[in-house]
Order: C-alpha cells, then sequence, then structure tokens
C-alpha cells in the first residue's frame, strides 16, 4: 500500500487534517522526532508540525518523549485509538473498520523498522 493511499485513508476514515496524517505517517515510519525535524522534512512551518503532534498526541497516536520530542505509538494500536476517539467525537457508533484495521498492518513494519536501525 502507498504513502497516498494510507495518508487518504487516515483523513476519510480517522478524519485527520492533511497535515496530521503526513506528520503521523513521518513520525512512525521514521522514529521520534522534534518539531524542527518535523518541518524540515515536511517542508511545513515547525509551528504547524508541533500543532499536528500535539493533536495527534490528544488523539492518541503519539507520546512526548522529551519536552521537545514526540515518538509514535505502535500503528496497529494507535489506527484503532485514532478511530475510535472520532466516533465519540462525532457520536458515531464505534465498530470494526477494516480499512483503519489495514492502515495498522501497513505501517507496523516501517514502524519495527524504524526503531531497530
Amino acid at each position: 500500500m502507498s504513502y497516498s493511499k494510507i495518508e487518504q485513508d487516515l483523513i476519510s476514515e480517522i478524519h485527520l487534517d492533511s497535515i496530521q496524517a503526513r506528520v503521523f505517517l513521518l513520525v512512525t515510519c521514521s522514529g521520534k522526532m522534534s518539531p524542527d525535524e518535523i518541518s524540515k522534512k515536511l517542508q511545513i512551518p515547525v509551528d504547524e508540525a508541533e500543532n499536528a503532534s500535539k493533536d495527534l498526541m490528544n488523539l492518541g497516536a503519539f507520546i512526548d518523549i522529551t519536552p521537545t520530542e514526540f515518538e509514535a505509538m505502535h500503528p496497529r494500536f494507535t489506527a484503532v485509538n485514532m478511530y475510535r476517539k472520532m466516533c465519540e467525537r462525532e457520536n458515531v457508533e464505534f465498530k470494526r473498520n477494516k480499512v483503519v484495521d489495514n492502515i495498522g498492518v501497513n505501517l507496523e513494519k516501517l514502524y519495527d523498522d524504524a526503531r531497530t536501525k
């Protein structure tokens, strides 16, 4: 599955905005990063990188390792957690979603590889 397909699934199924989806994919597939690093790699303003990372923390996808670094949690859990929180926010029944499940499955190896270099 391509990054662009996963990004579109994050936007359509979990209702992330484009920047949040790109930040999620970058940190999940590359490892912990500061907002400065995210900003440089995605060519977005630092404040957007920081805001998106904090939003992803609130959605259960990221943790703050230090006051200046964010790390993704395991994608098999985070995709479902973000989907569950979206369902709660939008008052939608939470039930199994194969597209969301596949996001985690497709990112799992990339996540593990980035953390066992």
